[in-house]
């Protein structure tokens, strides 16, 4: 149902797609999408603002419109996503994007997500991340792009979360390669997921 109300307006001009707002909305009515963030569900935002003072550029307004309903019930039995941009493919996000600046950066192994059920609140509060998978893709080009995002970026610190399977080995060397390629001391934390979802911390 449609009412009048106060809700968030994105100004997509001035939108950088920093992700600032992201972990701002605890609703979960912000995402990253195409480099752009963009309310994703009228009913997740209750119009308060509160990522308002989040946005550099400004782009993040109140406006007054007939939108949905804000509905807390939903926003409370639905665990909003931490996921602060998209895309998260490795071998489709542009070196350059302004989420990876000065930013904590986790590096997932594709199957990671699935195994692991509280993945966004053990990983992704506050960081980028980028996936792919160590045994079926090109791990040589994923070195070179990692160096490359390393080299410009301002990454202060790494994470490689990966399952406790021997296909995921070779993630923890490419990203060991990509920083000593990039000339820059980044620490590197790997962090193990079993099959049946539990962390163990290395």
């Amino acid at each position: 149902m449609k009412v009048r109300r106060k809700i968030i307006k994105i100004d997509e001009e001035l939108c950088d797609g920093c992700g600032q707002c992201v972990p701002a909305c605890a609703e979960g009515a912000i995402q990253i999408v195409e480099g752009k963030a963009r309310l994703v569900s009228e009913k997740y935002c209750d119009g308060l603002g509160a990522c308002l003072g989040e946005c550099p550029k400004g782009a993040i307004s109140i406006e007054e419109r007939e939108a949905e309903a804000f509905d807390e019930k939903e926003v409370t039995a639905y665990p909003p996503s931490l996921l602060s941009h998209w895309p998260v493919k490795l071998r489709l996000v542009p070196p350059n994007a302004p989420y990876f600046k000065n930013s904590e950066l986790v590096i997932a192994a594709d199957c990671c997500p699935f195994a692991c059920g509280s993945f966004h609140q053990d990983f992704l509060q506050g960081r980028a991340v980028v996936t792919g998978c160590p045994k079926f893709d090109d791990l040589q080009f994923y070195q070179q792009k990692l160096t490359e995002i390393l080299r410009h970026s301002g990454i202060r610190k790494i994470i490689v979360a990966v399952m406790e399977v021997p296909c995921c080995s070779g993630w923890m060397s490419v990203a060991q390669k990509a920083v000593s390629d990039s000339g820059k001391e980044i620490p590197i934390e790997e962090e193990v997921i079993g099959v049946k979802g539990e962390v163990s911390r290395n």
